[in-house]
């Protein structure tokens, strides 16, 4: 490995970096956080509205896993590791404060397309949004893990606790009611 963790490091595995780590490489920690840091902050933004707060939250989940991570024993993913720690204190927090938002209600823009198009893609967020936040909190937990962060059942069970055969039921019952909810702007309507 190169002593300034440079353009080899960026080819490693997250796993072999926290092994890196854990052998007594601290310095390398910050690509692990340069990595995850947007997505842990997206998450802190589903939970928690504020930009600022998001961040000071993405911080101190940083802080939790660089501390943990001698316990971390490469059986699931690093991001699976860390988005479990990550989720753990946002539910902590959460229910201090009774409050939750969905991935899908932040801002998603995109500037491709005609503007005829991009009105029809802004229209179409705007309804996922809306459908989305209607959700019980325990469908759009796993909606949101499940679509916006790309996670297998398996991993949702090791960040959210709750048993496979649960996520599955939530995640087909939050799309059966999504359709249901999306059904007039699929059909050519606007809801």
């Amino acid at each position: 490995m190169s002593k300034d963790g440079g353009a080899f490091c960026s080819e490693l595995s997250d796993e072999t970096i926290a092994a890196e780590i854990i052998a007594g490489r601290q310095e390398l920690f910050r690509l692990l956080v340069e990595r995850h840091e947007r997505r842990v902050i997206g998450l802190g933004l589903g939970f928690f509205r504020n930009e600022d707060e998001a961040a000071d939250f993405a911080q101190d989940v940083f802080l939790k896993a660089a501390s943990a991570l001698p316990q971390f024993e490469g059986r699931s993913r690093f991001s699976t590791w860390l988005y479990r720690i990550a989720y753990t204190s946002a539910i902590n927090r959460v229910n201090r404060r009774k409050e939750y938002r969905s991935l899908s209600e932040n801002d998603c823009e995109s500037a491709y397309g005609t503007p005829e198009e991009e009105h029809i893609k802004a229209l179409a967020r705007e309804a996922v949004r809306q459908a989305v936040a209607e959700l019980p909190e325990k469908y759009r937990i796993c909606v949101d893990l499940f679509f916006f962060y790309e996670r297998s059942y398996e991993e949702i069970k090791v960040i959210t606790g709750h048993p496979v055969n649960t996520i599955k039921s939530h995640v087909f019952r939050a799309k059966k009611i999504l359709r249901e909810k999306l059904k007039s702007f699929v059909e050519g309507g606007v809801p």
